[in-house]
């Protein structure tokens, strides 16, 4: 049965009520790339099937949520490292315990190097939208990332993903890398026009602590990373995405029209979503869980439930429950809003929220803001200028001043 047909679902689809989503974390990997911070395990292959079974169990703890979802997210990690009847087995009993919109998106994360013709023909069944680790065309950074492809892995993936019937692709990138030039950077975002993807995601590089790539440039292997190149690289991307007729819906991601992703877009707008997985983060009923990290918790603590339900939305998986107060959210919807540049954040929606108007709450930082030229209204809509893009981070930290009083 094709589950991304969601018509033939024997729950009845709500379309009044408001829509969440899921993401659901598979942390398992081959190899560990040099800027990963993420819970991700390279030698716990063998708890693959266990893993699944407590998904799956996580998932019928929450489904007596009431509203429907719209979008499921499997991330990691390398969900490609499933088989695809264990992606559909997960997939497939969201469907049955959850109410869900008519137009449902269901992305995967997959590693080029895992995207076979037979693996993605299979995916397809129940999978509406990939998004592929595509990161540089350049071998030397790949190298240096410790990807497992080449960028001939990508070509063929994307190739294959057409011949299955993928009509919503995305490709990740990375710049701002140790050593990286600027037509270095525009090799790689050209190459990945040349596959004529209809989303691109591009990120500039964090070097997080803990990672690999952290310790070698602490320690001068590799040169530090220069911020002022990366702002370069950031506008030349923004005039090579332009150009070839791509949207910029957010900061850090483009599309074609009709091709914006709804996952994305509801953590933009702060909205819910529940986190299913080892390591998982959620966000439901002014609530933000986080799930234990280690897999062999994450299934022990599946397997051996408590004789009281606790209370919505913790499952025995959640290690930390934070209740966020509405100073709190209020601050988190004006600066995750504002990172959508093509829709900006809505006046309407905000008042319909919090009961007052964003504008007069914070009308001295709006003023202030729009005399600098880093904020503009436009209808009901607030949007960074364009010159803000590049320093988003201090104009959110405008409204943080309200929040803190």
């Amino acid at each position: 049965m094709n589950i991304v047909n969601v018509e033939t679902s024997k729950k009845k689809i709500m379309l009044q009520k408001p829509l969440w989503s899921l993401y659901i974390h598979i942390p398992f990997c081959t190899t560990r790339c040099t800027y990963c911070a993420f819970n991700t395990y390279t030698d716990k292959h063998l708890l693959i099937d266990e893993y699944v079974q407590a998904v799956c169990a996580e998932v019928e703890l929450l489904s007596h949520l009431d509203q429907p979802i719209h979008t499921i997210y499997l991330g990691g990690g390398t969900p490609s490292l499933l088989k695809p009847s264990q992606l559909e087995q997960i997939i497939s009993h969201v469907l049955i315990n959850f109410t869900y919109n008519s137009i449902l998106e269901i992305t995967q994360e997959i590693n080029p190097r895992d995207a076979s013709e037979a693996y993605l023909h299979a995916l397809r069944k129940n999978v509406s939208r990939l998004s592929l680790g595509m990161q540089s065309v350049n071998p030397s950074e790949l190298q240096m990332f410790s990807r497992d492809h080449d960028h001939p892995h990508v070509v063929q993936a994307v190739k294959f993903a057409r011949l299955a019937g993928f009509d919503n692709i995305n490709l990740d990138l990375i710049y701002g890398n140790p050593g990286q030039t600027l037509a270095m950077w525009r090799d790689s975002v050209q190459a990945a026009l040349d596959l004529d993807p209809d989303h691109l995601s591009m990120y500039a590089l964090s070097l997080e602590n803990g990672t690999e790539l952290k310790r070698r440039v602490t320690y001068g292997e590799l040169p530090m990373p220069d911020p002022d190149l990366a702002a370069d690289m950031y506008e030349l991307a923004s005039e090579m995405m332009a150009a070839a007729g791509f949207v910029q819906y957010e900061i850090s991601n483009w599309a074609k029209p009709g091709k914006f992703c709804q996952h994305n877009i509801q953590y933009w707008k702060n909205l819910p979503y529940l986190g299913i997985g080892a390591g998982a983060h959620g966000y439901a009923n002014q609530v933000r869980t986080v799930n234990v990290m280690r897999p062999e918790l994450y299934i022990e603590r599946l397997k051996n439930l408590p004789s009281n339900p606790l209370p919505f939305p913790q499952t025995p998986a959640t290690m930390t429950a934070e209740p966020i107060d509405r100073q709190t959210d209020m601050f988190e919807t004006i600066f995750t809003g504002l990172r959508l540049l093509d829709e900006g954040l809505s006046l309407k929606a905000f008042e319909q929220r919090y009961g007052e108007k964003l504008e007069v709450r914070f009308a001295d930082e709006i003023k202030r803001l729009t005399r600098m030229g880093l904020l503009w209204q436009a209808g009901d809509a607030l949007k960074l200028t364009k010159s803000a893009r590049l320093i988003s981070n201090r104009v959110f930290q405008e409204f943080a001043v309200e929040e803190e009083a």
